[in-house]
């Protein structure tokens, strides 16, 4: 069970983070015979691998059209009402991220711009296993679509029939999914990174995974194929005062532990009643979950921790970055203002984390493992890329000119100083 630790030296913290993953022995040599397998052997190998992964060898790769438009009699009609508001508001918040950028003069007659331009293929992986994530496909998809990628190819394993689960189908098709290949693993990063016969290649590869995906995400970037960020198991951070809902805490602590038995999950706060209340909510609420065991695991390396103060909270959490941060307290959005590492904030006592995962608005693909310090969640930007563009007039050589042809000078560089010097003689001479 989930363990209770009071005012913590500041030097010992870290040590309360994500304990080191032990690597499986070879992993990495496992992923690079996937990669270099698909790499030369296509279909086949994709074929192959479904097999021994999935339990079942495909008749194809492709899920045909006839399959998409069947999964849609699967879905009942309230779960659809409840996709479609979903997918209305991600739609709303992740449009807004659209914006035009204006034209600079930097000097007179110099003038700078950037143009975003969406990538034309993008590539995403949606996990199989125990739970169908087919509001991942929303939160993937819906961006690359608003973006104007031209294609959105989507990978996502077979069940032990042979077939695609439903929920994931309609999702992708009311989201802008071009095309859908039965193939998981490293060996689908593999296909998107690459091409096979079946497979296209793509720009750039988005989506979660386990730890094969992971690193096969981590390899296929020294191929040139960028990924949307590093992410690892799931995490989620509670700060909470005396004026939290002990209940509503606790039931955000097993909403994260539930993902997996490598998920991790804190509480915070400086009211010992607090935390204790908490903890009797967890071993009250944990019985009624159907994955108690996977959550039992998960709060096995995670902690209620008691500070001397809300500073050393925030100050606690930053340090960690963690993909989750919800921030219960009587005055949230002051609390907030010093946060400076986090994947996505929740403010208040009924901004619950499984609402940002379906349907607030913003993006659920967030950084992890303390990726937050340095990486963003995933967003419209995410899929597209920013050329900058300048104009020089006659006017702008002459005022800009003199200033390249010493630095050029500068750096021994002829060719960089001649460019100029012939532009500026043919303006003297004319």
């Amino acid at each position: 069970m989930i363990k209770i630790i009071k005012h913590p030296v500041r030097d010992s913290w870290e040590s309360l983070f994500r304990p080191a993953q032990i690597e499986k022995s070879g992993l990495e040599e496992k992923v690079r015979h996937i990669l270099n397998r698909v790499r030369s052997e296509g279909d086949s190998a994709l074929l192959d691998y479904s097999e021994k992964y999935d339990g079942v060898r495909p008749e194809s790769l492709i899920v045909s059209y006839e399959e998409i438009r069947e999964a849609e009699k699967f879905v009942p009609d309230d779960l659809k009402r409840a996709i479609s508001m979903a997918k209305e508001n991600i739609e709303i918040f992740h449009r807004a991220q659209i914006t035009d950028e204006p034209v600079i003069e930097t000097t007179p007659g110099v003038k700078c711009w950037r143009k975003s331009i969406p990538v034309e293929k993008a590539g995403i992986y949606i996990p199989g296993g125990t739970a169908p994530l087919f509001s991942t496909v929303l939160m993937l998809a819906l961006p690359a679509t608003i973006a104007g990628c031209r294609e959105i190819v989507m990978c996502t394993p077979p069940d032990k029939n042979g077939r695609v689960n439903p929920l994931i189908l309609y999702a992708a098709s009311i989201t802008g999914v071009t095309r859908i290949y039965m193939t998981g693993g490293a060996q689908a990063v593999a296909a998107m990174a690459f091409g096979t016969e079946s497979v296209p290649g793509v720009d750039k590869i988005f989506g979660p995974g386990n730890q094969y995906v992971t690193k096969a995400k981590e390899m296929i970037q020294m191929y040139g194929i960028p990924v949307d960020m590093p992410a690892g198991p799931s995490e989620l951070l509670v700060i909470a005062d005396k004026t939290a809902v002990p209940e509503f805490v606790a039931a955000d602590l097993l909403s994260q532990a539930e993902h997996g038995p490598d998920s991790q999950v804190f509480l915070m706060s400086d009211d010992e009643e607090m935390i204790n209340r908490v903890l009797y909510e967890i071993e009250k609420q944990i019985h009624t979950l159907p994955r108690m065991s996977t959550a039992l695991e998960a709060l096995e390396n995670s902690a209620l921790i008691l500070f001397d103060s809300m500073i050393d909270c925030i100050e606690f959490s930053n340090l960690y970055a963690p993909e989750h941060l919800i921030i219960a307290t009587t005055e949230p959005s002051s609390v907030a203002a010093g946060v400076i590492n986090a994947g996505s904030v929740f403010l208040g006592n009924y901004s619950c984390e499984s609402a940002g995962d379906y349907a607030t608005g913003t993006n659920h693909t967030l950084p992890t493992n303390g990726y937050a310090r340095n990486y963003s969640g995933v967003s419209v930007e995410s899929f597209m890329k920013k050329i900058t563009f300048q104009e020089v007039t006659q006017e702008g050589i002459k005022n800009i000119g003199p200033a390249v042809e010493l630095m050029a000078d500068a750096e021994m560089l002829a060719g960089h100083r001649n460019a100029v010097a012939v532009r500026l003689k043919s303006l003297r001479n004319e």
